[in-house]
């Protein structure tokens, strides 16, 4: 198969790791970090937005979003996203990664400082702008979700790409915690600063004008990672695979590799019609595209929506677990400034002990035990542990068990992350042609930020009280938590079953997973053919 291909994509495929590995890592990660401070910090404030814009006079508890407001503010970020990652997935394709790569942290560092502005006072006005940022936002966070996966996979080695992909994706988890280690830091220094009664004692006077700045700030700083990346996005060369593969200038593609590699590599420009020629090119609503990677479309794009819908519904408990064990007191019984503390602290211990190892576990383990294994045993773990806790879901509700709900719940949660969090992120970069890789990756990810939507939205319906009268203010019946816990143990049960769609591309290069390097069309499809049979054994 090397001797089929260019030797500036070899030199990449067997490269040692070395220092623009890991710069490309964080220089790609950046993007990562500032979606998931967003996201994160956005559950912290929101509670803070209902205090400060929905109080009502003589009310026994402080104000809340009302249910269009929080799902407007909360999911407005997730449509943008998801038309962000098929645009420009699409537009990473069509003019290059690099190109749009600037376009999409532009984006994300002037929406993130604007997030924290507001045309007027009113709720409405306030409420209208932060939604209007947030889907702009999220447009620009969508973009990186392609582009950061698709740059990663190109750079990288065939030895370690599985887990520099992955080493991307799990810069989310520190972007969770600078989010609620520095909500710690702004609201300590607030309160200690501006010190208020709790609500039950004067609710008024529980959340001070200056509580106002709080949420303003930490939605804007959310912009200064990515900003402190731009220069280096825009020194970073285009990658070798587009410039050769798609543009079809290997003179261009072995100049920037001999620079970034500090090699001679020799161009063979005359390898680049060989390698496809024009009349075996295919798109992506063509025949071919469909008989070659077809099922592996469907299988990227079902399990990202399954998985997401389970893993963004984990939303919904948060409240009820802190609030169980003691870790957040009754929401009157504490000031604005305070809530926020202790939310912010909450969700940080987590993020230590369940959110962050998992990812760095896939990081360690995705290159020896291979992505189909990682993705089929998140699978199966997450659906035994989700109904562990939804078929004796009475015995959890006891006070003395709770504990036990806790550990069960974070377990969860540890086996998306290590497992199909992480891997429905890398197989799409690996698996598709070059000159699709970005859309393919994007319609990928967009499928999963659909199933976030349903994980975030369906289920704050569906997980409602069957008794109306119990069911939060605003919110129709549902089917309570135990039904929708079963549910969502059904959803990873059939993730576990679509990952058979997907094939294993340990230590394989781009070119031999996506049959980019065949020097004819029956050779490829035989290839291929011998692939899809063998798809769901790992590389020993």
């Amino acid at each position: 198969m090397a001797g089929d291909q260019l030797k500036v994509l070899n030199a990449l495929d067997v490269a040692k790791t070395q220092w623009y590995h890991f710069t490309a890592i964080i220089i790609a990660g950046m993007g990562f970090f500032t979606d998931a401070y967003d996201l994160f910090c956005i559950s912290l404030v929101t509670k803070l937005l209902g205090r400060i814009y929905y109080h009502v006079d003589g009310a026994e508890k402080p104000g809340t979003l009302p249910p269009n407001v929080s799902a407007a503010v909360n999911g407005v970020a997730f449509c943008g996203t998801l038309a962000g990652q098929l645009f420009f997935g699409w537009l990473g394709d069509k003019l290059g990664r690099k190109k749009v790569y600037g376009m999409t942290l532009m984006l994300m560092v002037i929406c993130s400082i604007a997030s924290g502005l507001s045309f007027g006072h009113t709720p409405k006005s306030v409420m209208a702008t932060l939604c209007f940022f947030r889907f702009w936002l999220g447009f620009g966070i969508g973009g990186d979700y392609p582009l950061s996966a698709t740059i990663m996979s190109e750079y990288a080695n065939k030895k370690t790409r599985g887990a520099f992909i992955a080493a991307v994706f799990a810069m989310q988890g520190f972007g969770i915690l600078a989010g609620g280690i520095f909500a710690i830091i702004l609201s300590s220094a607030f309160k200690a600063r501006f010190d208020a009664p709790p609500y039950e004692v004067d609710a008024l006077g529980s959340t001070v004008p200056q509580a106002d700045y709080v949420w303003r700030i930490i939605l804007m700083v959310g912009a200064l990672p990515a900003a402190l990346t731009y220069y280096w996005r825009m020194k970073m060369p285009e990658t070798a695979r587009y410039t050769a593969l798609v543009a079809k200038n290997a003179k261009q593609a072995a100049s920037d590799m001999s620079k970034v590699l500090q090699m001679d590599i020799e161009a063979e420009p005359q390898k680049i019609d060989k390698l496809e020629p024009e009349k075996s090119i295919f798109g992506l609503f063509s025949k071919e595209f469909a008989k070659r990677h077809g099922l592996h479309l469907l299988g990227t794009t079902t399990t990202w929506f399954l998985l997401d819908i389970a893993f963004y519904s984990q939303n919904l408990f948060q409240k009820d677990i802190f609030s169980a064990i003691g870790w957040i007191p009754a929401a009157k019984t504490m000031n604005a400034l305070e809530e926020v503390y202790k939310i912010a602290r909450a969700q940080t211990l987590i993020a230590i002990f369940s959110t962050v190892p998992g990812y760095w576990f896939t990081v360690a383990f995705i290159d020896k035990i291979g992505r189909f294994s990682i993705q089929l045993m998140g699978f199966f773990f997450m659906t035994v542990f989700m109904f562990a806790l939804a078929i004796p879901y009475d015995h959890w509700t006891h006070k003395e068990n709770r504990i036990g709900f806790v550990v069960m719940y974070s377990l969860t949660f540890f086996f998306a992350n290590f497992g199909p969090n992480a891997t429905t992120f890398v197989v799409p970069a690996e698996i598709f042609p070059a000159r699709l890789r970005s859309t393919c990756h994007g319609i990928s990810a967009a499928s999963g930020k659909l199933g976030a939507i349903v994980g975030a939205f369906g289920f704050l319906y569906l997980a409602q009280n069957k008794d109306k009268a119990k069911a939060d203010a605003g919110y129709p019946a549902g089917i309570g938590v135990k039904n929708s816990l079963i549910v969502l143990g059904a959803i990873n049960a059939l993730g576990f079953l679509f990952t058979f769609l997907v094939p294993e591309s340990k230590g394989k290069s781009l070119e031999e997973m996506s049959g980019e390097n065949e020097d004819n069309g029956a050779e490829r499809e035989a290839e291929l053919s011998s692939t899809n049979n063998h798809r769901t054994v790992p590389v020993a």
